[in-house]
């Protein structure tokens, strides 16, 4: 259990490296961007992103785990 976790951190700072390391400027315009967004819409994203990462968890656990 704490292997996956760990896994998944380290993705999750993967990709935020690669974001950070390849498009600084871009990662400001981002933020200024959402700071726009209204809280509610932004909390929606939010509760979007969890439900299609469960998923994804979930398909890669169960229909492309190797048997």
């Amino acid at each position: 259990m704490l292997m996956h976790i760990a896994l998944a951190a380290g993705l999750v700072l993967v990709v935020e490296g690669l974001v950070l390391a390849l498009a600084p400027s871009r990662m400001e315009d981002i933020v200024k961007a959402l700071a726009d967004i209204p809280p509610d819409t932004r909390r929606m994203l939010g509760l979007g992103a969890l439900a299609l990462g469960v998923v994804l968890v979930w398909l890669a656990k169960g229909a492309f785990a190797a048997p």
